[in-house]
């Protein structure tokens, strides 16, 4: 399939590209929610942040910060990502899932592995919680969080089951096709694998403007970065990273139904008894170098690879020799196909 621009472009240049694409799809996805809270909540453009903002104040405000929160992230990140793989060319499929397909287990290890972290990340979240932050940020988090609080009280069933759409399902896969999907795709092409996938965890974790929260996150976004490295299939990550927010939502969804006697609050800072951070170390671990040894063995059917070096610009400008046997399908690290014949 024949894109607008180069499917060879330089990394630099598709992050340039991608930048570009992100400003416009957020421009239209706004557009869409003005229109949408309009016609669904009565809420005018001039109305649109003070509901949003103060959304405890506001008859419609937890469906209008919802509805603008799943459509921004859907329709500019995801399209964003979705825009730019279209413009090179490329299928879809081939681009954000270059390698064959996964077995079932592996997202669902992945997930698990992410649950089970949990426990781990209470430390880091206690230390950064203790970090001491200028005076504007911890007004800034202490606003996000008041909103958070909000739109995590489930009144009802249904409220609960938008929440894990908006909050768990729409942020897995926007957000995975974006930072994952493209923006590590590239920056692992420009700058190497691993540098690539941190400083994609910098950018996840700076982008969400949480400062109490950013060194998990960070390390989040590090698992999340090799799950995609290792698997080279977009659905590891996303299966993770819902399990993730799903996990969270579900613990808040029990506490406040009070289907439990723990007094364990889901929005703690405090970090969990050392033996759970022990034993979820140990289980992490274990996860992530069995997920690691099974996604780099080779594959009965596993596909040929072809290996290639970038120049300046971008194309490949080393290739081994094409094979002497029939014709035969060879895949690229990233995924492109590629039909030689003797």
């Amino acid at each position: 399939m024949k894109g607008f621009v180069s499917s060879r472009l330089h990394p630099f240049a598709n992050l340039g590209l991608l930048m570009v694409l992100l400003l416009a799809a957020f421009c239209v996805a706004s557009l869409l929610v003005m229109v949408l809270n309009y016609l669904f909540f009565g809420v005018g453009m001039q109305d649109m942040g003070n509901v949003t903002q103060r959304p405890a104040d506001y008859p419609n405000g937890w469906g209008v910060s919802m509805l603008s929160q799943g459509v921004l992230l859907l329709g500019g990140l995801g399209g964003a990502a979705l825009a730019l793989a279209a413009l090179t060319g490329n299928k879809l499929a081939d681009y954000f899932m270059p390698s064959r397909p996964v077995p079932a287990g592996w997202p669902l290890l992945a997930g698990l592995i992410i649950v089970a972290s949990l426990p781990a990340m209470s430390v880091l979240i206690a230390w950064n919680a203790g970090w001491d932050l200028p005076a504007w940020a911890v007004a800034k988090e202490e606003q996000a969080n008041a909103i958070l609080k909000i739109l995590t009280n489930f009144s009802s069933p249904l409220r609960f089951g938008v929440a894990v759409l908006v909050m768990a399902i729409i942020p897995a896969v926007s957000e995975e096709l974006f930072f994952r999907g493209v923006l590590q795709r590239n920056l692992v092409q420009w700058a190497g694998r691993h540098t690539g996938v941190w400083l994609t965890a910098i950018v996840f974790s700076a982008i969400h403007m949480q400062f109490e929260g950013f060194v998990p996150r960070f390390v989040l976004g590090l698992v999340l970065g090799y799950l995609y490295e290792w698997s080279r299939n977009i659905l590891v990550p996303i299966a993770a990273h819902f399990a993730q927010n799903a996990f969270q939502l579900v613990l808040l969804y029990a506490r406040q139904r009070e289907w439990s006697s723990s007094d364990f609050d889901p929005d703690s800072t405090e970090a969990l008894p050392w033996y759970w951070v022990l034993a979820s170390l140990g289980l992490c671990a274990a996860g992530l170098w069995y997920l690691y040894q099974q996604t780099q063995a080779p594959r009965p059917d596993a596909l040929p690879t072809e290996m290639h070096t970038l120049g300046a610009r971008g194309v490949a400008v080393s290739r081994p020799a094409a094979p002497t046997s029939a014709a035969s399908r060879t895949l690229s690290h990233d995924g492109v196909d590629a039909t030689k014949a003797n």
